[in-house]
Formats: structure tokens, C-alpha cells, sequence
């Protein structure tokens, strides 16, 4: 995972890295402050920030109320000498709580814990998803390092089939998913439209048709700068789609 460390003593910062690194995740920023903290948020996207409380500028649990806003959020542990703040960080909605001198064991415990989904998640998420089943999702679930995601429907810029899976492709970037193509064009036949055989591209974001070569054409996707091939099969139907847009 990669990880920020916050903390107004160099040396604290120092030993969190080494212990961090020596559990095989990355630290991509230090910062010694909560306003250090957001702006490195925002750069890095980290997911998750090993939070000092006692800082100058701006303590760890206004800094932490700050993190609940962003998008995507990161999971927040503080790492504090004092365990008389354990209530506040509780109501911060913290995802950890470790006491100075953080021990490795305690650090592993915490991180591994984030990047597991309780058996209550995965029951509650199956169980929407069974019931979606029946209309239209207005979410799709993946599975990463990061835990469970949940993308809007309407954030999508395309599904490209990749081997056994299918990748999404959307504002936040790329997940891979374990259903079909065929799966995904059935259920959004109205959002969706297959242009080859390994992609479906939202309606939404379709910005254009353009000739490559003789006879191969690609298509243009608002937003962002790639572009999917349209394979000759699928050429007319998205030719007659696109003129009813």
C-alpha cells in the first residue's frame, strides 16, 4: 500500500519509514503538519495516512476531519504517545490506533487489517448485489489491494475485456472486474455500446468516430485521451447510435 507519515519529529518519521518499508509498503510522502497532510493527500492519494494528533498548524484529529472529504478517501491511523485521545479518534471515524513506541507487530496487525473485508462486508455486498441483479446497478463492485470499491455507473468511460477479466476504465482511473462483456451489455444495453468484441464504451462519454486506416475506424472518449478500436462487425450499429445521440 502506499502510505504517508505525518509527524513534527524527524525522527519518529524516520523510524515509522523504516518500518513501514521492512513490511513491503511504500511511503510516498512525510509531512510534519495537518495542512502539510492535506496537500500531500491531494497530490498522492495515499491509501492510508499514519497520523501524528499532537502537530503544530494543525493537529492530527482536525487534520483526519478534513481527510473524510476527500476522494478517494484515505484510511487514517494515528500514532500518538497519548491514549487519552483514543475516544476523539474514534469519532473521527479512524481506522487504527497505535501507542508510541509503535512496535512492527502492532503496525503489520493495523495495515493488514485494512486491506482484509470482514465477513459482514462481503455478506452485505453480495446480498445488494443479488438484488441488483433484478434492475439496473448504479455501482459496480471491485475488489483490490485497497479493500472494495464502489464506481457510479456513470463515471465509466468504457469496459475492456482483458484475458479472464474486464477492466473499468473510469474517472478515477482503472479496476479489474470478474464478470463478462456479454454480462455488462445485457444489463446496460441503454448506458453502453459493444464497438468490438473485447469493449463496450458509454454512450455518455462517446465523443466521436474516426477513420485510421482504409476501412478501420476508432472511437474518441470525452475526457480522456485514449482511444478504442471499432471493429467492422459493430461499425454500423455504432454509425446509427451515434447519429441519434
Amino acid at each position: 500500500m502506499n502510505i504517508l507519515i505525518s509527524d513534527d519529529e524527524p525522527l519518529a518519521v524516520e523510524r515509522l519509514s523504516r518500518l513501514v518499508s521492512q513490511l513491503g509498503h511504500q511511503v510516498v510522502a512525510t509531512a510534519q503538519n495537518g495542512k502539510q497532510v492535506l496537500e500531500l493527500a491531494q497530490q498522492y492519494e495515499p491509501d492510508v495516512v499514519l497520523l501524528d494528533i499532537q502537530m503544530p498548524v494543525m493537529d492530527g484529529l482536525s487534520c483526519a476531519q478534513h481527510l473524510t472529504q476527500l476522494n478517494p478517501m484515505p484510511a487514517v491511523v494515528f500514532c500518538t504517545a497519548y491514549d487519552q485521545h483514543a475516544l476523539n479518534a474514534i469519532q473521527s471515524q479512524a481506522s487504527g490506533y497505535l501507542i508510541k513506541p509503535i512496535a512492527q507487530s502492532e503496525l503489520q496487525r493495523v495495515l493488514n487489517n485494512l486491506t482484509k473485508l470482514t465477513q459482514a462486508q462481503m455478506s452485505n455486498i453480495e446480498k445488494k448485489q443479488s438484488m441488483e441483479k433484478t434492475t439496473q446497478r448504479q455501482q459496480i463492485v471491485a475488489k483490490t489491494y485497497r479493500g472494495v470499491e464502489l464506481i457510479p455507473t456513470e463515471n465509466i468511460y468504457y469496459f475492456l475485456a482483458d484475458q479472464k477479466y474486464v477492466a473499468v476504465r473510469h474517472k478515477n482511473g482503472s479496476v479489474l472486474i470478474d464478470e463478462t462483456l456479454k454480462e455488462l451489455e445485457q444489463e446496460f444495453a441503454d448506458k453502453f455500446i459493444r464497438i468490438h468484441r473485447n469493449a463496450l464504451i458509454s454512450l455518455d462519454y462517446l465523443d466521436g468516430l474516426e477513420l485510421v486506416t482504409s476501412g478501420q475506424y476508432q472511437v474518441r472518449c470525452r475526457e480522456i485521451e485514449e482511444k478504442l478500436a471499432v471493429s467492422r462487425r459493430h461499425l454500423p450499429i455504432l454509425r446509427e447510435r451515434i447519429y441519434h445521440l
